[in-house]
């Protein structure tokens, strides 16, 4: 899971990148996608919060 999430952070930085360059235009084409990205690094995040605390109970 910590590989997906540097995977999707690393993807982030591409994508606004690719916005601040003025790469794709319109650049509301790109806002989903950056949206998107968003939610799953949030998920992400939550998860491995998650099997972190788990991992913690059982010890």
């Amino acid at each position: 899971m910590k590989l997906c999430l540097k995977e999707l952070r690393e993807t982030r930085v591409w994508l606004l990148m690719i916005v601040r360059t003025h790469l794709i235009k319109p650049e509301s084409k790109l806002k989903p996608l950056i949206d998107e990205n968003n939610e799953l690094i949030s998920i992400f995040v939550k998860s491995i919060n998650t099997a972190i605390k788990n991992r913690r109970k059982k010890s």
